[in-house]
């Protein structure tokens, strides 16, 4: 069977995290912790980076950081996963969903606007696949309006826009470091802070409401309580099998481009007779090769082709329920305008295996199974 995912792992985790041990502080912010934080900054050029529990965790850090209340609204695609919406329901906010372009499933730019009311106060740009929104627009929209724009960059490390790492070209940004992503911690994630006058309230509020991190750094002689706040520190052992990773960041991402290359060029000459259509990357974006998907014609078509792939020893799944079709969703939120793409193309989509590790001739035995359904079902 070749499945869906296989966590990465480069064969240094464990030395890193023996290395973590032999130091005597695996709590948070050991010294694997800040060698990752030094790698997120000097790589995005955001003004900081903190490691959080989860990407779950870095926007609900990134919602207290915008002081988002109780009334507010927040203004993101409903292609997305569930943790986009929880950061802001769990302050009270109400969620506005708008429709997603069809070519990269992301939000669409052109919708925004027309979803913005007086009680508007942040854009949640989703990076679907890596590719990024249209950043540019999206940041002249906040800027008319003064709103915050987070950035979930959840699936977004190492891509970039006209230039710029995602994650660190709105206010914030949440990357993700779970075990089906690019680099991976188990469990965790990161905050991107792009104004450094916002640097001394994260570290208080991922440090349980508390000025430790001054205290640790010698800048105060004890600690107390200032704010309120969490625990969003991961273990330094999970610092240190991060770490591992981002020390070969750029093999990796090229391991994975060049798995998504080859899905590519096997497939093209289906897109090119109109069987299916292939992921778009508009050429100002560079994507990490985080995953590879192909539409379907219909849910009908995904469905028989996952059950297809799954009799050939191919574990393929789909993606996101759309958020504003779930309970919570018409709970917590609202879709604004027409849901004209959002849930036809989500019943299209289709994910095929994509992860380090993934062998050429993994590859093409996936593409000819791929090749052999849509000869079959003309």
């Amino acid at each position: 069977m070749i499945t869906f995912n296989v966590p990465p792992f480069t064969g240094k985790e464990f030395e890193y995290m023996k290395e973590a041990v032999d130091s005597l502080k695996i709590c948070g912010d050991g010294m694997f912790t800040k060698k990752c934080h030094a790698w997120l900054e000097e790589r995005t050029g955001t003004a900081k980076s903190l490691l959080t529990t989860s990407c779950t965790h870095a926007l609900e850090l990134a919602a207290l950081l915008a002081d988002i209340k109780p009334g507010d609204e927040v203004i993101m695609p409903a292609y997305t996963f569930v943790s986009t919406a929880d950061a802001f329901v769990l302050r009270g906010a109400t969620i506005v969903f708008v429709d997603i372009r069809p070519d990269t499933m992301n939000i669409d730019e052109n919708l925004i606007e027309a979803a913005i009311t007086e009680k508007t106060r942040a854009i949640v740009p989703v990076h679907y696949a890596g590719v990024a929104c249209e950043m540019d627009k999206i940041m002249e929209i906040a800027k008319k309006y003064n709103l915050f724009v987070i950035e979930d960059a959840a699936q977004g490390i190492m891509s970039t826009y006209k230039g710029k790492a995602l994650g660190a070209i709105g206010d914030f940004g949440c990357f993700s470091f779970h075990e089906t992503k690019n680099y991976s911690m188990g469990e965790g994630g990161a905050i991107l802070i792009r104004d450094e006058k916002y640097i001394e309230d994260a570290e208080i509020i991922r440090e349980k409401g508390t000025n430790r991190s001054k205290y640790f750094r010698g800048q105060i002689d004890k600690y107390t309580w200032m704010n309120y706040g969490s625990s969003y520190l991961p273990s330094d052992l999970n610092a240190a099998y991060l770490y591992a990773q981002l020390e070969l960041a750029d093999e990796m991402n090229a391991a994975r481009l060049h798995a998504w290359n080859l899905y590519y060029e096997d497939l093209k000459e289906l897109q090119e007779a109109g069987k299916l259509e292939l992921p778009f990357v508009p050429e100002h974006c560079v994507q990490n090769g985080h995953m590879f998907y192909i539409k379907a014609k219909d849910l009908d078509e995904r469905t028989k082709l996952i059950d297809f792939l799954k009799e050939n020893d191919i574990l393929s799944v789909f993606h996101y329920i759309p958020l504003h079709t779930a309970p919570a969703g018409q709970k917590f939120g609202r879709f604004h305008g027409i849901d004209n793409y959002t849930t036809k193309e989500s019943e299209r989509l289709c994910r095929l295996p994509m992860f380090y590790g993934l062998k050429e001739e993994q590859v093409h035995y996936i593409t000819d199974k791929v090749k052999e359904f849509y000869a079959v079902t003309k």
